[in-house]
């Protein structure tokens, strides 16, 4: 999920946990330890649930450094109230005048829905570092979802009308729930259609992978993976006839040419790829390349590894593959690594392609 949604929920969610309270006076007249205002609070739970994603300065060292460890420990269940007592702290240095123990439970609001937020999207968080590195992932969002964003930001313009009442944070956060919700029967009909396909085709021991993609909810990608091959449809859950006649692909705006690609369910427009490429005869020499020992980092972070191309030269031979989670209509994939070997070598080594954004 994109930076601001998770610092705008982060702050939702500490409005939403938050009673207003009215400070009464010790008949001592002496206040041993001022409550935490509101606007603290709220800023507290907006920087944790940022905070995770600070893991973005891996990218500093190596993108794949970054992409194997991205959505590592900074999100980790475990180590959550010991990043929630760090940004404590450091509050606590920054306004002198309140204890660190106000500060810590609104960060660990933050913290806790930045890691359900990224929960619900496909990349997959360390959940239980430093004890152990799967990954967990429930895929019903893409990483920018403009509806989830919209209810967040609205429930947060309804607070700052009624700054003394919750109720509207509270319904917002509701709101999310049911968009989850219907996010989930979503899921769940693109795994069935994904699961009929394969039964038709009689395609056995397969493993079936359904994910988010961009632009509409009823967007996805469903990937059948069966003996070393992919079944791969882009597909509109409520889409039911595919572009008339007079719409020709010209007259099409960048994001229409997009959503474009998600086609009616009945269509049946599914696309095979083979993860090392088309021809059989090459497939054993590439599989060997693949399995390099200095290509395992980026095997450690491929989910859905394809064959993009083979690049021959008089100088190098390069096996260039990608991951179909990266891969969207229109755009060149992202995050394409190379197992290449000189001419006048023996050793493998690999290459980045660079690709049309920053992060590749």
């Amino acid at each position: 999920m994109d930076p601001l949604t998770h610092a705008l929920s982060g702050a939702l969610l500490v409005r939403a946990a938050t009673r207003q309270l009215r400070q009464t006076i010790p008949p001592d007249h002496q206040q041993l330890s001022p409550a935490l205002p509101l606007r603290l609070k709220i800023a507290t739970g907006f920087i944790a649930a940022a905070f995770p994603d600070i893991d973005f300065a891996l990218r500093l060292i190596d993108t794949l450094v970054y992409l194997n460890w991205h959505q590592g420990p900074t999100h980790s269940l475990i180590l959550l109230p010991l990043w929630a007592l760090l940004l404590a702290q450091c509050f606590a240095q920054l306004f002198r005048r309140y204890a660190w123990r106000l500060f810590f439970t609104p960060a660990c609001l933050g913290l806790a829905i930045h890691i359900a937020g990224d929960l619900m999207t496909s990349y997959g968080l360390m959940l239980f570092a430093p004890f152990s590195t799967e990954r967990y992932s429930f895929p019903l969002v893409f990483v920018i979802d403009p509806w989830f964003s919209l209810i967040i930001i609205a429930g947060l313009i309804a607070s700052w009308f009624y700054p003394h009442q919750r109720i509207t944070a509270m319904a917002a956060l509701a709101g999310l729930g049911i968009y989850v919700c219907s996010l989930s029967t979503l899921y769940h009909q693109a795994i069935a259609v994904a699961q009929h396909y394969a039964k038709t085709h009689a395609l056995h021991h397969t493993t079936v992978s359904v994910l988010p993609q961009p632009l509409s909810p009823f967007h996805w990608k469903l990937i059948i993976r069966h003996n070393g091959n992919y079944h791969i449809a882009r597909i509109h859950l409520r889409k039911t006839a595919p572009l008339s006649g007079h719409e020709s692909a010209a007259d099409l705006w960048p994001w229409q040419k997009i959503a474009a690609a998600y086609r009616p369910v009945t269509e049946n427009a599914w696309t095979e790829y083979h993860q090392f490429g088309d021809d059989p005869r090459s497939r054993d020499v590439i599989r060997n390349a693949w399995n390099a020992p200095v290509f395992e980092p980026f095997r450690a972070f491929s989910a859905f590894p394809v064959l993009e191309r083979v690049e021959k030269s008089d100088q190098r031979l390069c096996y260039w593959f990608y991951d179909l989670r990266f891969e969207f209509p229109g755009l060149p994939p992202s995050f394409r690594y190379g197992i290449c070997q000189q001419k006048s070598e023996t050793d493998w080594h690999m290459l980045r392609q660079r690709g049309l954004f920053y992060i590749d």
